[in-house]
Order: structure tokens, then C-alpha cells, then sequence
């Protein structure tokens, strides 16, 4: 039996057309098309080569979002733990971060460190990083039981003011506790101040930060779109491809502005309550390209925040279709990465680099019994959840 969830865009200057949403529930594959070799990212094929190292590895990635469902059978084992929270007394801040009982993250919208996700948008994002599947069933993400720390930002009933505050207050809580990659998956055209310095930090710490391209249809070198946008040395933008290796209609493309593609359409991964559903967006790309940083950091964490991101660009794979439309016209891949790292020959064509040059959510899915739509319209940055609606 299926079991449908209802979601909603977000913090998007939307599209003018229509998502379809579902969510199901009981086995998934191990994976969805974007981990594999054509037009994928190649992970089933360099988790053969990185075996357990994403459980072992003590790599953190932090995921801002709408934040997680930590008591998902796929997400339960790959969650950060504050050890010194986890020991402690509850009520009490044991580590003097500031943050009382933060063992898995914060809650920036209820002020808690208990996880929750009541839209989905993140616990899908958490599963393209890290979820860790069972020998036989669930779902297994780019890199498998990678630490993800959890940080919700987002509050549909909160205005945009405080939305970015919190969004900056969550990059700041990445940077102080530990954070090695900040995938972050919203924006917007508006500059941040705030949210620049923030970020500057997580580059002046050595923290590689990935931020979606956005789903305008638009050419992000001449409408910028933040934080994606920010002139920092830690920050990569990704963009979406469906399939065929094409730029999704709805994604942002860019020589300057956008580094790298990935899988973004129809992406299966985890939802909450147990569930599995499909999304579409430049969130969801963006989710691979860091679970790839963070499986590369799990084979070799002494990595700079230089060399990751040399290593991830110099081994993309360059395709035709991607010429014109990121800086490296290449997708990034999984298994070329970490051989790149590791030193290891017979790797996929590495692609070159093109142009020198130093937020939007979107959700899509069938189901056999019915399917929930999602009518976008346009919003400001940060603004209220559009609704959903049956039909």
C-alpha cells in the first residue's frame, strides 16, 4: 500500500508549473539512477573501493535544511552524535557550546535539539548524502553512514527575516562544532551580508560548502543567486541534469557562477516515517556532489579545502551537453574523485577546466493510486511554503 505524503516548495523564486509529490512506504532499492555510471555519479562503483570508510571515517557533514527524521531505519545509524551531550545530563549544556542536549544537531525553528522534519525536504536531502540501507532492504546515499549534523532552518510560519537568521545562525553552529562539508540547499537573489560573513567563516575555518544553482530557469552569471553566488574560495555551486545529461528545464546554468552538475530529476531517497519518495531539483544535485566530498574525505581527511575541490573539479566528466553550461561542463563523479585521490589509474576521462573565474527547492514523483500536485507561483526568498493541493 502506498502511503502519500503531502510537501511543499519553499524558500524558492518559483516555477510557473507543475511537481508532482508522493512518497511510499515499505523497501526501496539500494539506490536510485543518479548513483549509478550512465549520466550518475558512479557511486556503486567507488563504494568498492571505499568499502566502510564513510562509517569510519568521523567525517561531518552538515545538512541545513528543513531538517531530519532521525528515527528513519536508513538515517538512524548515520547521524553526528555529541558525545559529550550524549553522556551528559539532560538540561544541561555539557559542552558549553550554548546549545543544552544538542546530540544530533539544533533546531533552530523550536530552539531544541530534538530532530524533526515536518516537510521532507531535508530528510530526502540527508538520505542523498548518507543513508546507510540494511543487506536487505532501504536505501543507501552517496556516501554510506556519513555523519550528518543536523540543522533546521526553515519555519513555513516564520517571515523571511527570520528564516535567513536562522539560516545564519545554523552556518555559524556548522562551523563552531565541527563541521567538515555544509551542504546547503535554499537561496535566493537577495545578498546577505549576515549570511556572507557567516560563510566566510566556514571558508576561513577550511569548510567546503556546496550550494544549490537554483531552480529560475535562469543564467545565474547575470541573476545572481546567494549564497551559491558569494565570491568565496569554499563554495561550489551545483546545478541539475536529468537522465541524458542535460540541464534540467527548471535549473539554473551558469560558466562563472555554476561549477558543477549532478543528478537532479526524479532522485529516489528517504522521507519521513519511514518512507521513500522521489524529488527534482538543484537540492537534490547539490546533495550528491557532497556526499562525493565526503566519501573523498573519508579515504583521505587530511585534504584542504584547496585540493577537495581541485580533485572534484579536475575529475568530473565532461559532456557536450554540459558545455555552456557550468565552468567545467562536466558532471561530478563519484568513482573518477576518490581514484583521483587515492592515485588510482584507469579512472573516467577527467574533464578540463573551461572558464577561469575565481536557493530553490523543487519535488516530483508518481505513485500508482494517485499523485499530489504542487502549483508553484512565484516567491520571495525564504517565504512562506506554497500550497499543496490535490487533484
Amino acid at each position: 500500500m502506498l502511503k502519500f505524503k503531502q510537501l511543499s516548495v519553499f524558500g524558492v523564486v518559483a516555477l510557473p508549473c507543475l511537481f508532482a509529490v508522493s512518497a511510499f512506504a515499505g523497501q526501496a532499492s539500494q539506490s536510485s539512477w543518479g548513483h549509478q555510471s550512465q549520466y550518475g555519479v558512479d557511486a556503486v562503483k567507488a563504494w568498492s573501493i571505499v568499502k566502510n570508510k564513510c562509517a569510519d571515517s568521523g567525517v561531518v557533514v552538515a545538512v541545513i535544511d528543513t531538517g531530519i527524521d532521525a528515527n528513519h531505519p536508513d538515517l538512524k545509524g548515520s547521524l553526528w552524535v555529541n558525545k559529550k551531550e550524549l553522556n551528559g545530563k539532560a538540561g544541561i549544556d555539557d559542552d558549553g557550546n550554548g546549545f543544552i542536549d544538542d546530540v544530533n544537531g539544533w533546531d533552530f525553528v523550536t530552539h531544541g535539539g530534538k530532530l524533526v522534519d515536518t516537510h521532507g525536504h531535508g530528510t530526502h536531502i540527508a538520505g542523498i548524502i548518507g543513508a546507510k540501507a540494511s543487506s536487505e532492504s532501504g536505501y543507501s546515499g552517496v556516501c554510506p553512514g556519513v555523519q550528518i549534523m543536523s540543522l533546521r532552518y526553515y519555519d513555513a510560519k516564520a517571515s523571511g527575516v527570520q528564516n535567513l537568521k536562522n539560516t545564519v545562525s545554523a552556518i555559524e553552529y556548522a562551523v563552531n562544532n565541527g563541521a567538515n562539508i555544509i551542504n546547503y540547499s535554499g537561496g535566493g537573489a537577495e545578498f546577505s551580508r549576515a549570511e556572507m560573513l557567516a560563510l566566510k567563516k566556514a571558508e576561513e575555518k577550511g569548510i567546503l560548502v556546496f550550494a544549490a544553482a537554483g531552480n529560475e530557469r535562469s543564467n545565474a552569471d547575470v541573476n545572481l543567486y546567494f549564497p551559491a553566488a558569494y565570491d568565496l574560495t569554499n563554495m561550489l555551486s551545483i546545478t541539475a541534469v536529468n537522465q541524458a545529461g542535460q540541464v534540467l528545464p527548471s535549473s539554473n546554468w551558469g560558466v562563472q557562477k555554476v561549477q558543477l552538475a549532478a543528478p537532479g530529476n526524479s532522485i529516489l531517497s528517504t522521507l519521513p516515517g519511514g518512507s521513500y519518495g522521489f524529488m527534482t531539483g538543484t537540492s537534490q544535485a547539490t546533495a550528491f556532489v557532497s556526499g562525493i566530498a565526503a566519501m573523498m574525505l573519508s579515504v583521505k581527511k587530511d585534504l584542504s579545502v584547496a585540493q577537495l575541490k581541485s580533485k572534484l573539479t579536475e575529475s568530473a566528466i565532461r559532456y557536450k551537453q554540459l558545455v555552456g553550461k557550468t565552468q567545467f561542463g562536466a558532471e561530478a563523479n563519484a568513482l573518477a574523485a576518490v581514484s583521483t585521490v587515492l592515485g588510482i589509474s584507469g579512472a573516467p576521462a577527467v574533464a578540463k577546466k573551461r572558464v577561469s573565474t575565481n536557493r530553490s527547492f523543487a519535488a516530483t514523483s508518481s505513485g500508482r493510486k494517485k499523485t499530489i500536485r504542487l502549483k508553484s507561483k512565484p516567491a520571495l526568498r525564504y517565504q512562506k511554503s506554497l500550497a499543496v493541493s490535490e487533484r
